[in-house]
């Protein structure tokens, strides 16, 4: 049998390697040779490097991380040669009994660089066959993703071809395993894996059938010129810097300020939007500098929220962050003077060469260089998910309000560009087969959410589960809810809900019943003037 996944572009051969894990297991079951046998497989591109059957238990990643309770399955290792400098590794776990049918791509983080094992553990314990790569930048120990300089190769893989090459592959080592294909394929990921989701339905609609993209950095360029922003804002001087105790004060200040605009005071700004916080408001009174804040510290605050802007054009490069997100803000930037590197300074490196310094970054000129360059591989901002829809297929993206790292505004670009798009074909026979955009990508804003999680307000909900039922049963996610959980030493409990609504439509307070149980909240339009052109855009076809 022959596998062809390499001809994405540029088919061309190179070597392989892969980081072998320590497994703790029993006896194999006696099919252990059906999963090894996959390692005899004559593959294009392709190198299967490990194909064995794991017993129920623990496996001990290489870090010497264990994870517990898995059930048995057919773990596949192998390296993706797509180009003469690509090298791809990817996984795939394949439940060896109560298989669901379905095949799960699971996304990575950040420049990746290693394979997500918590992403393939979650999902193989739900009966998925679960897939995931380190997205072509693996480094050597000791290095980091600057080793892609100048290496265009790597940036397609990392960009879109390395997600693309895995499903190929996973698709087709599942039929190869089960006797049959699988009855449904799923993406989920967030940031990173959030772009490589939206990266899917863009260049391939067919890859599968429902896709969860979280926080997604899909605009990957304007993303890092944001985070390069709010790095160097506050170090303009050392007066410029905000400490963590003026962040807080900050932050306690814009919640008092806007907390009950959606009809209940609960701690959550739930249409930052609406929330028109000017922080000159807790400027320094004569000679006092502690309970308040600085002119320059106003100034500092003041950038962070109004995102990059050209120094010549004052155009917007990338919006900032929204009113409610202050808490994480103490992780953009180290105090004046540090030594430390810019974050994510490696996907500059690629353009500027090694050497390049974040202090000579000019937000005019090498933003376009930084565009040019990467866009074409990067970038996922492409509205035309015609085909995606066309064939039935179902987006659901969500985003935390309270983001500190991919602006949130930015999900509402993407979409707000979508229906735009979509509203242009006037009445074409495309636009009437495609149905309305609800019909097939819904957007989830989530309140008082940080980057993928964590933040003050609930964050745990089952996108997975909304959009296979989406998908399979063609029950559309009127609304999800959201849960926070103490910590397990708290017990572990649900103490808040709250009822997250497809964007534009917000959750508003009934005006009885607790304001931590999902059933007191209704999903509403907005007030927002800044969406009231979206809701007029989603009026026909909209419960």
């Amino acid at each position: 049998m022959t596998i062809r996944v390499g001809t994405i572009s540029r088919v061309q051969k190179a070597a392989s390697h892969l980081v072998a894990a320590v497994v703790v297991f029993s006896a194999l079951p006696a099919f252990a040779s059906k999963c090894e046998s996959l390692a005899a497989l004559h593959l294009t591109d392709v190198v299967v490097t490990k194909a064995e059957v794991l017993a129920s238990g623990i496996l001990v990643l290489p870090s010497n991380q264990p994870i517990s309770d898995l059930p048995a399955f057919c773990r596949v290792a192998a390296t993706i040669t797509p180009s003469i400098d690509s090298e791809i590794r990817v996984e795939l776990w394949m439940p060896q009994a109560g298989w669901n049918g379905r095949i799960e791509g699971t996304g990575n983080g950040g420049l990746a660089g290693g394979i997500n094992y918590g992403s393939l553990a979650a999902g193989v314990r739900l009966g998925y066959a679960v897939a995931n790569t380190d997205m072509g930048t693996s480094v050597p120990p000791g290095a980091d993703a600057s080793v892609f300089v100048d290496r265009p190769e790597r940036w397609a893989d990392w960009g879109y071809r390395a997600t693309h090459a895995m499903t190929v592959l996973a698709k087709q080592l599942v039929s190869t395993y089960y006797k049959h294909p699988a009855e449904k394929s799923y993406f989920v990921g967030c940031s990173t894996g959030g772009e490589q989701g939206l990266m899917e339905a863009q260049r391939f609609p067919d890859d599968y059938d429902g896709i969860v993209s979280g926080a997604a950095a899909n605009n990957r360029t304007g993303v890092h010129v944001g985070i390069l922003w709010d790095f160097a804002m506050p170090q303009r001087s050392a007066e410029a810097y905000l400490p963590q105790a003026k962040i807080a004060m900050l932050a306690k200040a814009v919640t008092d300020a806007c907390d009950s605009l959606d009809g209940v005071k609960d701690g959550l700004i739930a249409d930052p939007p609406r929330c028109k916080f000017d922080p000159g408001t807790l400027v320094c009174k004569g000679s006092a500098q502690y309970a308040c804040l600085t002119p320059a510290e106003v100034e500092t605050a003041r950038r962070i929220y109004s995102g990059p802007v050209d120094p010549r054009t004052a155009a917007s490069l990338y919006p900032g962050l929204a009113r409610g997100s202050e808490m994480g803000w103490d992780k953009l930037a180290p105090a004046p003077g540090s030594v430390d590197p810019a974050p994510y300074a490696p996907i500059f490196k690629w353009v500027f060469g090694a050497d390049w310094d974040w202090r000579s970054f000019d937000f005019d000129h090498d933003v376009d260089r930084l565009r040019a360059r990467l866009g074409s591989s990067v970038n996922a901002t492409d509205p035309d998910i015609d085909a995606f829809r066309e064939h039935g297929h179902k987006l659901l993206v969500y985003h935390g309000w309270s983001d500190p790292i991919v602006a949130p505004e930015a999900a509402i670009q993407y979409y707000d560009a979508v229906v735009t798009r979509d509203e242009g074909m006037n009445g074409s026979s495309l636009r009437s087969r495609l149905g309305t955009v609800d019909s097939s990508y819904r957007l989830f804003m989530v309140p008082g959410m940080a980057h993928c999680g964590g933040g003050p307000g609930p964050n745990n909900f089952n996108a997975l589960d909304a959009v296979v039922q989406w998908v399979e049963k063609g029950a559309p996610p009127e609304a999800m809810i959201a849960s926070k959980t103490a910590p397990v030493a708290g017990g572990g409990s649900i103490v808040r809900q709250r009822l997250l609504c497809p964007y534009p439509r917000i959750a508003r307070y009934k005006g009885a019943g607790s304001i931590d149980d999902a059933t007191s909240y209704t999903c509403a339009e907005p007030v927002s003037a800044q969406v009231k052109d979206a809701c007029a855009l989603r009026a026909s076809g909209t419960k």
